[in-house]
């Protein structure tokens, strides 16, 4: 079974949603035949490539409710082990983070990628890194076991723009809106940071098959996604 999650780092839903899907997995009865890997996708892609902090910028965005929506999405971190520290936090374009992510999985695997993807969200959210920074990533992709001199030229490089483009391009096309979305075997799809449960509910269809194909929509995940 394979699962292709469509997130942005810049996402806090994101974050919440592989953290939830993680819970799901530990209960899933086929979860060692489970394959979960991360497509790109950008909330907003005029952001600048020169960080700046976050609150300034949700705040021109969505004037008084920043204070409500982020307890809202902080509570919800506690319950995963998140820490989400908005004073810290900085808003930075996310496009060299996914060119990162991207030769994770093509040269060390889906595993490597998911662990440099948790690291990515960690630094972006609760320890206030700049994940547009080719020096920061380089640092998270070696701690995943990505080798540094390999990061560093592809990172000081074009290698892999041209392509991931072109799948964000193409989550676009698949008619993916909203992030995070969970697309399982190509046919389901749970949309939004869903509970455990719903994920759990979703897998067990796809495991057997048959089943329609169902898709499920919060307004969590749509919180930030409107770019």
């Amino acid at each position: 079974m394979k699962i292709e999650v469509y997130s942005d780092i810049a996402c806090p839903w994101c974050y919440l949603g592989e953290r939830r899907l993680e819970r799901a997995l530990k209960s899933f009865p086929g979860r060692d035949d489970v394959e979960v890997v991360f497509r790109p996708y950008q909330l907003d892609p005029s952001t600048p490539e020169r960080a700046v902090p976050l609150i300034p910028q949700l705040e021109r965005k969505f004037g008084a409710n920043v204070g409500a929506m982020t307890k809202r999405i902080t509570e919800a971190g506690k319950e995963e082990g998140i820490d989400f520290d908005w004073g810290r936090a900085l808003d930075v374009n996310t496009l060299t983070a996914h060119r990162l992510l991207r030769l994770a999985e093509q040269e060390y695997g889906a595993e490597a990628q998911r662990e440099l993807a948790e690291k990515l969200f960690e630094a972006h959210f609760e320890e206030g890194g700049d994940v547009g920074d080719p020096g920061e990533l380089t640092a998270l992709a070696v701690e995943v076991g990505l080798d540094a001199k390999r990061v560093a030229s592809y990172l000081a490089s074009d290698e892999g723009l041209v392509e991931t483009k072109a799948e964000i391009a193409a989550a676009r096309d698949l008619g993916i809106t909203a992030v995070p979305t969970f697309v399982i075997d190509e046919q389901y799809a749970v949309q939004g940071a869903q509970p455990p449960e719903i994920f759990l509910q979703v897998l067990g269809q796809a495991r057997h098959a048959g089943y329609d194909t169902t898709a499920h929509d919060i307004t969590e995940g749509r919180l930030m996604s409107d770019g």
